[in-house]
């Protein structure tokens, strides 16, 4: 695994008496695609926050390229955000209404006083890869499909050569034949510029498609992290074995039967005692009740926080 542009050392992220993330250690290698995944409520958002510079870090460290998120952001932080792009989920939303979108893509250049000759050039071949016609810098966002608007949050980002792109949901609400382009392109362009990835998607095919890393997040902990395809494979977690279990294929022999997870992720506000999954848990045991299980590497590359992993399978 190549040295990590990001790190998270023991992160806490809080909200007054809400504990929205829990000492999280979490590396997102240089030049990789690293997955994030988890219910609704896990924490995934919070994590991107707060390496976004959004979210106040309670405890731990975020580092970025090796150096105290806090130092990056001091002063503003401008450099930091040319080196880090969000794509966001809502891509219409992230818009102005008021503004042509050729206006919105060379916004970021006019913050950060780029070259706009330059940059106007640098937009013109990324609409061309993304499949957008030139004329559509002279619309507005209502004037675009979703899938277009999508895109052109892309070019958007891309226009300020960053190092590292957190993507949110990248592909929701787009046909699979777009989809297919969209992943495609972002794979090219890791390769050409050598980008990171960090995506949050409950799309478990993307993931398992895209990425070379996966980590599962449950109740504001990471609970697994391992290389993409090992924990598609075998997952240890009983949380991650019900979390796939849940993906649906195309192929009919490959079809299973869903893991049905009991009640409702717990409040952050009171989470359990012991090993926060407990409460859902198909082979929870009394220690777990009892005793936190710490996160710790099980096999080189393999993260894991459970007393009894592999004790739940995969349905046949």
């Amino acid at each position: 695994m190549s040295a990590p542009l990001v790190q998270f050392d023991r992160a806490s992220v809080a909200y007054g008496r809400l504990r929205a993330m829990e000492a999280v250690t979490l590396a997102v290698p240089r030049g990789a695609i690293t997955g994030l995944v988890g219910e609704s409520g896990s924490g995934k958002t919070t994590l991107c926050r707060a390496l976004l510079g959004l979210a106040p870090v309670a405890d731990g460290q975020v580092l970025f390229d090796g150096v105290d998120l806090a130092t990056h952001l001091a002063g503003g932080g401008r450099r930091f955000r040319r080196r880090v792009q969000m794509l966001l989920q809502d891509a219409v939303a992230s818009l102005s209404p008021r503004m042509t979108l050729g206006a919105a893509l060379e916004e970021p250049l006019r913050i950060h006083a780029l070259p706009l000759t330059e940059g106007r050039a640098r937009l013109a071949e990324i609409l061309r890869r993304l499949g957008l016609p030139e004329d559509i810098r002279g619309k507005f966002p209502h004037q675009v499909s979703g899938g277009q608007a999508r895109r052109v949050g892309v070019a958007r980002a891309l226009v300020m050569q960053p190092e590292l792109i957190v993507a949110d949901e990248p592909t929701a609400g787009l046909d699979v034949s777009v989809q297919g382009d969209l992943l495609n392109l972002l794979l090219d362009l890791r390769q050409e510029l050598g980008l990171t990835y960090l995506i949050v998607s409950h799309n478990l095919n993307v993931v398992r498609r895209i990425t070379d890393r996966t980590a599962v997040m449950y109740l504001g902990q990471l609970v697994e992290e391992a290389p993409t395809a090992e924990l598609f494979r075998r997952p240890a977690h009983p949380y991650t074995v019900a979390l796939l279990s849940t993906n649906p294929s195309l192929h009919a022999a490959k079809r299973r039967a869903r893991i049905l997870l009991q009640g409702e992720i717990p409040s952050m506000m009171a989470p359990p005692s012991g090993c926060r999954f407990h409460t859902r848990c198909l082979v929870a045991q009394p220690r777990c009740v009892r005793e936190a299980p710490a996160l710790a590497e099980v096999s080189p590359g393999r993260s894991l926080r459970c007393h009894f992993p592999f004790a739940l399978a995969l349905p046949g």
